[in-house]
C-alpha cells in the first residue's frame, strides 16, 4: 500500500503519479521505496503511453528529509543507504515520455527528479533550486548530471555551486523549465495526452534516439539514429 504516492491511469494511456505527502512532499525512505515500485510497474504496464509527475498540496517537493538523513551514523552511511535503492535511474530509463508539473517549492531532490523528466511545466509561483552545497552536501539524486544535460555545463556550475533559489521566470530563461502555465496540472496532462496519442513504439524509439545525444559522440549518434529510424519504419 502506497503511503507517499497516488497512481491513476486514465483512458488516454496517461499515468498520473502524484506525490501525496503534503505539505512539503519531503522525499524520505518510504517515498524512495514506493517510487522504485511504481516506476517498475509503469515501465511494463501495457496501457501506459506517457506519465505525468505531479504533487498534492502547496509544494511539489522541498527535497530530502534531512532529519531522517541525519539519523545515519555518518553522511557516507546515509548516502550508501540511499544509493542502495535508486529510483532515479528507473525514472530516467522509463520507456514512456514523462512530463512534470511543478508548483511551490521544487528544491533539492524535488528539482532533481523533475530534471529526469522529458518536459518540465511550472506554475508562476514555483521556487526552484539545488541548495545542497550550502548545506555541505552534493546534489546526488542525479542533479549534477541531469542539470548539465539540461542547460550548458558552464551555466549549471553557477546553479549548483551557489545553491541559490530561482523563480519560475528565471528558470525558464535559463532553460531549466520549458513552460509556465496557469493551470500547470491540466497543462502537463494535455502535453502527456498528446504524447500518448503518438504511435507508442515509434515514440519510444524517438525517445531513445534523443537520449543518445547525451551519451555518445555525434558520429556514433548519427549511426545509431539511422539504425533506430530503420526500426521505426518497420513498425
Amino acid at each position: 500500500m502506497n503511503e507517499r504516492l497516488r497512481l491513476e491511469i486514465d483512458d488516454d494511456g496517461v499515468a498520473v503519479l502524484t506525490l501525496a505527502h503534503p505539505p512539503l512532499n519531503i522525499y524520505d525512505l518510504r517515498m524512495r521505496d514506493e517510487l522504485i515500485e511504481v516506476f517498475a510497474a509503469i515501465a511494463v504496464h501495457p496501457d501506459v503511453r506517457a506519465m505525468v509527475l505531479a504533487a498534492d498540496g502547496k509544494h511539489f517537493s522541498a527535497g530530502a528529509d534531512l532529519k531522517e538523513f541525519g539519523t545515519a551514523e555518518s553522511v557516507l552511511a546515509a548516502r550508501r543507504i540511499r544509493w542502495s535503492h535508486d529510483p532515479w535511474t528507473p525514472l530516467w530509463e522509463l520507456p514512456q515520455p514523462t512530463v512534470v508539473a511543478l508548483h511551490g517549492y521544487a528544491l533539492g531532490a524535488g528539482l532533481e527528479m523533475s530534471l529526469l523528466c522529458d518536459v518540465r511545466c511550472a506554475s508562476a509561483d514555483t521556487v526552484l533550486g539545488l541548495p545542497e552545497t550550502r548545506l555541505g552536501m552534493l546534489p546526488s539524486a542525479g542533479g549534477t548530471q541531469s542539470l548539465a544535460r539540461t542547460i550548458p555545463p558552464g551555466a549549471a556550475v553557477g546553479v549548483v555551486m551557489l545553491g541559490e533559489n530561482m523563480t519560475a521566470d528565471e528558470a525558464l530563461r535559463r532553460g531549466i523549465i520549458d513552460i509556465i502555465a496557469t493551470d500547470v496540472d491540466a497543462h502537463a496532462r494535455a502535453i502527456a495526452r498528446s504524447m500518448a496519442s503518438a504511435d507508442s513504439t515509434v515514440s519510444r524509439i524517438a525517445r531513445r534516439a534523443l537520449r543518445l545525444a547525451d551519451d555518445v559522440p555525434l558520429e556514433d549518434g548519427l549511426r545509431q539514429e539511422r539504425l533506430l529510424a530503420a526500426r521505426a519504419r518497420r513498425v
